[in-house]
């Protein structure tokens, strides 16, 4: 699918975000927003999966590991034919397959249980283990959050992915600079994460504009480094889309009245 396909598929899975978060009244657009062109490209251009068969034991995997960024997974599910828009009216409901955090057991194409932050990484590195000790050669992606990268057990998940060559692992970090507390250095400075990530044995992609869907296409198709797991660091906007939302801390776990809400679907029409 080439870029301007793919704006129209992230604008709609905006919509999406806005119209899931505004009806149950509660869940985390800012997020969601910052990680539309990511999940995006992977989902239609850069995984191995098939809607009618999502549990084939060949696809690629996915990893959410910033859970709370559900409405973008199951708008990006719904936009590649995994679930109906159907189920946007039940989402954080209770028996809902549509919970605030992501549920594998309940959604066709989760392969992972997401919202304690500071797993999914892990989670990842034993998948793409996995593939290589059964000599598959499947594709694990995971999205982290730049907030819950202040988690030790991430970087004990960054060594694991080195150590073991993970070259089948990509870490997306969703770098919007922005927490439930506040910016990212006013709650727990993160450093210099693009030497960090160097320096725990990545292969590094940085992206000034983690928007840009060129760049994240760019990035994304960089030829994998053998025996070395590949980290894209995007530094992003958070409520990207949506101008009263953007680069807005308090938008990181409010939804949208309904009057905020037809302003946002109104900026997004296109």
């Amino acid at each position: 699918m080439n870029t301007q396909e793919l704006s129209k598929v992230c604008r709609q899975v905006r919509r999406d975000i806005i119209t899931m978060t505004a009806n149950a009244g509660s869940g985390h657009p800012g997020g969601s927003l910052s990680a539309v062109e990511l999940m995006t490209s992977v989902f239609f251009n850069h995984m191995r999966v098939d809607p009618s068969n999502p549990h084939d034991p060949d696809r690629d995997r996915f990893v959410l590991s910033k859970g709370h960024a559900a409405p973008c997974y199951y708008a990006v599910l719904a936009a590649k034919g995994f679930i109906s828009r159907d189920e946007y009216a039940n989402f954080r409901q209770l028996h809902s397959i549509l919970q605030g955090h992501p549920d594998a057991k309940k959604v066709p194409g989760v392969d992972a249980s997401t919202g304690s932050l500071g797993q999914g990484v892990s989670i990842a590195v034993g998948m793409a283990l996995g593939a290589k000790h059964l000599g598959k050669d499947t594709k694990v992606f995971a999205l982290v959050g730049d907030g819950e990268s202040q988690e030790g057990q991430i970087w004990e998940a960054y060594m694991a992915a080195a150590h073991y060559k993970l070259d089948n692992l990509t870490v997306i970090i969703d770098n919007n600079g922005l927490q439930i507390d506040g910016s990212n250095d006013q709650v727990m400075s993160l450093g210099d994460l693009g030497a960090k990530l160097r320096a725990f044995g990545f292969d590094l992609v940085e992206l000034p504009d983690g928007n840009d869907l060129d760049a994240v296409e760019a990035a994304l198709s960089k030829p994998t480094m053998p025996g070395k797991p590949k980290a894209i660091l995007a530094h992003t906007v958070k409520g990207k889309g949506v101008s009263f939302m953007e680069n807005q801390v308090g938008w990181h776990g409010k939804a949208p009245n309904a009057e905020q809400r037809d302003q946002a679907l109104k900026e997004l029409e296109g």
